[in-house]
């Protein structure tokens, strides 16, 4: 069986709890090989030919991340623009090892879920504020599935930040059949 690879794109992994719940939940899976991309790239520069073998052994993709002024946050944009632009524009052979990998994007919101529409606080949906993703997804020929997102996860307490790794292992285990 092909592993889960999770990767976790936080600047600060340290001072997040709810991506730190959502790790620790994700670790605990056989299946799965999480790797916090802060720690694997600490000075930003990104080893493209060690990330692309980081990839091919990938049965399926995930995108975990804090949503950052509703982007993604620097580190794995730039993980996108080297390694993304690597395989697909330049090695374009070498990028269809990805073709047919599920991809998840595993996301974390400070905002509650009625703040994600029209008449939200921040105007957009969050399915909108990840179409660039979805984009992306497409462009590599790989399988969307809906994101996982975590709302107002700064607000929550323990017993929430449990149910929130229990709910992802259960989405990755979804993701897996």
């Amino acid at each position: 069986m092909r592993k889960t690879l999770i990767l976790m794109f936080h600047p600060d992994p340290a001072q997040s709890r709810a991506n730190a719940a959502l790790a620790a939940a994700a670790r605990g899976r056989r299946e799965v090989e999480l790797v916090d991309m802060q720690a694997r790239h600490p000075d930003g520069c990104v080893d493209v030919a060690a990330e692309a073998a980081l990839l091919r052994g990938a049965g399926r993709l995930v995108l975990q991340f804090p949503l950052q002024w509703y982007a993604t946050p620097a580190p794995m944009k730039a993980w996108m623009d080297a390694v993304l632009t690597h395989l697909f524009y330049l090695h374009p052979e070498e990028g269809r090892m990805l073709e047919g990998v599920k991809l998840l994007v595993a996301a974390t919101a400070g905002n509650v879920q009625a703040a994600y529409a029209p008449d939200g606080a921040n105007l957009f949906p969050m399915e909108a504020l990840l179409a660039p993703l979805r984009a992306t997804a497409h462009r590599c020929g790989m399988p969307w599935t809906a994101p996982f997102v975590v709302y107002g996860a700064n607000r929550l307490d323990a017993s929430g930040l449990e149910a929130a790794g229990a709910a992802y292992v259960a989405r990755l285990r979804e993701l897996a059949a």
